[in-house]
């Protein structure tokens, strides 16, 4: 059956009748956009389950409507989850035990440094397996969302970019700086990603929007990297708000700091926990969905293109609000990104 055969009948106003995600009729080849689920959270501080975002997600994609007033039939364009890699999926809870009891020893104020070896050599094997999985896919001309996992998982994919791209910048939502260097002795901790990611050079901007956690060593990059780090934290994007400034003005403010192509680096934290609660560092204050999805539509607007995004530290929790809030989330970012592409 051709793509033109399946969309001829596909109901979309209907049941899922299949267990893709969202329920979609596409395969590899007639999908626009390709999801890598990246089921790893070795380095998660606070609490873990992010690694169980993807199945979760990909589980409850079922029951999001397919209309999109932003992008009309965007399901025609195909958006794909490739198959968890239970290779990595075993690998991240192997290693994530031994986080654990590196982190105890840690905290009783001892050291293990071979221990802290084998754990930074295989997040470093996490980066690259992404890095090769992105760069296939786009070899093969996709867009590519990824999705965690925590916040640790997108290096690669940025790494993949950074060879296709010789200038963009990352727009990061998030209620944390994740400037941090190798917090924990972690290289590659979910909270040094931005850090890290300031080191490749293509790398021209990191607008980061929302953050109210952070610690004085990344207020200090901030400060000292005025060119190459632009900030809204949550406390100010408040306060302005209740001096008059509305949301467009300030969105526009964000937007003017942006170069032309922009990555989209979406923690899920970076909302009101309300909406995430069960996510590993939740922080009181945030965003709702459509204040941020309002910045990336008025970034497309611009002009500008999504090159890329990933969906990190979502944790479906003993429920499926979490993992409700990813799907739908996932979808109209997919949208936005495609939109972008046009």
């Amino acid at each position: 059956m051709t793509k033109e055969e399946k969309i001829a009948a596909f109901d979309p106003n209907g049941l899922a009748s299949n267990s893709n995600l969202f329920g979609l009729p596409f395969n590899y080849a007639e999908s626009q956009v390709v999801v890598l689920p990246v089921p790893w959270e070795v380095t998660v501080s606070y609490s873990a389950g992010t690694a169980n975002a993807p199945t979760a997600i990909k589980e409850a994609s079922l029951q999001v409507d397919l209309y999109d007033a932003f992008l009309v039939d965007a399901w025609k364009r195909g958006v794909l989850m490739l198959e968890v890699d239970e290779r990595l999926s075993t690998k991240s809870l192997k290693h994530r035990k031994l986080a654990e009891q590196y982190l105890d020893k840690l905290e009783a104020g001892e050291s293990d440094e071979e221990l802290l070896k084998v754990l930074n050599k295989a997040c470093k094997e996490m980066v690259d397996w992404v890095e090769a999985q992105a760069t296939q896919v786009l070899e093969d001309g996709k867009l590519m969302a990824l999705l965690g996992g925590d916040h640790s998982t997108p290096l690669g994919y940025l790494q993949a970019l950074a060879k296709r791209h010789d200038s963009f910048g990352i727009l990061q939502i998030d209620a944390h700086a994740d400037l941090r260097v190798a917090y924990e002795g972690f290289k590659y901790s979910h909270a040094s990603i931005m850090y890290n990611a300031l080191k490749i050079e293509q790398v021209s901007k990191l607008v980061q929007v929302g953050i109210r956690d952070y610690c004085e060593s990344e207020k200090e990059i901030v400060i000292n990297n005025p060119e190459r780090v632009s900030t809204f934290f949550d406390k100010d994007i408040k306060q302005a708000s209740y001096a008059g400034r509305t949301w467009k003005e300030q969105v526009d403010l964000i937007v003017s700091e942006l170069p032309q192509k922009v990555y989209l680096s979406f923690d899920i934290d970076g909302l009101d926990p309300k909406l995430c609660p069960n996510t590993g560092t939740p922080v009181a204050g945030g965003f709702e969905v459509e204040e941020v999805l309002f910045l990336l539509e008025r970034v497309v607007g611009s002009g500008r293109q999504i090159i890329g995004l990933d969906l990190n530290e979502v944790s479906p929790g003993e429920d499926e609000w979490d993992a409700n809030v990813g799907a739908r989330l996932l979808y109209r970012l997919c949208n936005i990104m495609m939109k972008s592409a046009e």
